[in-house]
């Protein structure tokens, strides 16, 4: 923190010793608000506690309010140290809180996309089965020369049919319920290599089980990366890799694309869009991290690491990692 942290142990050792000389409400609120200070300032939890040690050393070395007896002016800064802790407890409550909310915003999210999956699969599939039976009795009616135009239209319908229902199993893949994570991964990789061409490959192996909700964020995190990889990236290549270490999921996703001034980009909110945050926020809410890192001509790497007890609780369903 260099300068700042000096001026900021300056300013919280004079409201120490105000605090000390006449332990009143107002000197203590001070202590509040240095707490909220340094959670602005990324001041953390442990350099707040090394700052508060090192003021109430030098009080102690200058022997400005110490009288005979110490233990008093030892308790009293406790109740100061303690008080500006306290908005760290409450910024982990709230923090909590968030973290809750946007893991059921996600568990709403895949609901819809079950239903849409579900839509696409079934709803879409009847329609055009409806339409190959029209075009069946239709193709009947026809003289032999249009039986050559009708088969073009019965084998675009076969191509919408494919596309529809890797689209289906992209938006909730069951694979991933059955088979677990890399092989949804994969199935993942050849449908966007079908239809954009863009090679992907994928790599690594999980030897233990996942909880649902951790596979499922790698999953919708590599989905969006690899969307944005086609839309934005001009790569001819990307590349998937999950490894696991120290019981954390790691995940990368890799292409050789333009890449991008990641500093310009991440100031402007418009131009991240609403995937980079969603990205990011369902890696927040299982206490993950997401990192990004880019430089124009030279790709861009998406890292994903995740605890693999995060998300965990007695009623989840956990993966077969047999695939």
């Amino acid at each position: 923190m260099g300068g700042d942290k000096a001026d900021f142990l300056e300013a919280y050792k004079n409201a120490l010793e105000d605090y000390l000389a006449d332990s009143g409400e107002a000197a203590l609120h001070r202590a509040y608000e240095f707490g909220r200070q340094a959670i602005a300032s990324d001041i953390s939890l442990l350099d707040l506690i090394d700052i508060h040690h090192e003021a109430f050393s030098a009080l102690l070395a200058e022997d400005v309010v110490w009288q005979d007896d110490v233990a008093p002016q030892v308790g009293a800064a406790g109740r100061f140290l303690t008080e500006s802790l306290s908005p760290f407890h409450m910024f982990h409550l709230r923090n909590q809180e968030a973290n809750a909310a946007l893991r059921r915003m996600n568990d709403m999210l895949e609901d819809e996309a079950q239903r849409v999956a579900h839509a696409l699969h079934d709803q879409a599939a009847t329609l055009l089965a409806t339409v190959y039976l029209d075009l069946a009795e239709l193709a009947r009616e026809m003289p032999e020369h249009g039986h050559e135009r009708m088969d073009r239209i019965t084998a675009h319908l076969d191509q919408i049919r494919e596309q529809l229902r890797r689209l289906s199993h992209e938006v909730r893949p069951p694979i991933l319920d059955t088979l677990g994570l890399v092989p949804a991964l994969q199935f993942l990789a050849d449908g966007i290599e079908k239809r954009t061409g863009l090679v992907v490959t994928v790599e690594g192996s999980i030897d233990r089980d996942l909880p649902q909700s951790v596979k499922t964020t790698v999953y919708r995190v590599v989905q969006e990366a690899l969307i944005n990889v086609t839309r934005h990236a001009q790569a001819t290549r990307a590349s998937v890799r999950v490894w696991e270490e120290k019981r954390t999921l790691n995940c990368t996703v890799r292409d050789n694309g333009k890449g991008f001034d990641r500093s310009a980009v991440k100031g402007r909110c418009a131009e991240r869009g609403l995937g980079l945050i969603g990205m990011e926020e369902r890696i927040r809410a299982l206490h993950g991290t997401l990192e990004i890192t880019s430089a124009r001509g030279q790709g861009t790497t998406v890292c994903i690491s995740l605890p693999q007890t995060t998300g965990v609780n007695a009623n989840e369903i956990t993966e077969d990692s047999s695939g």
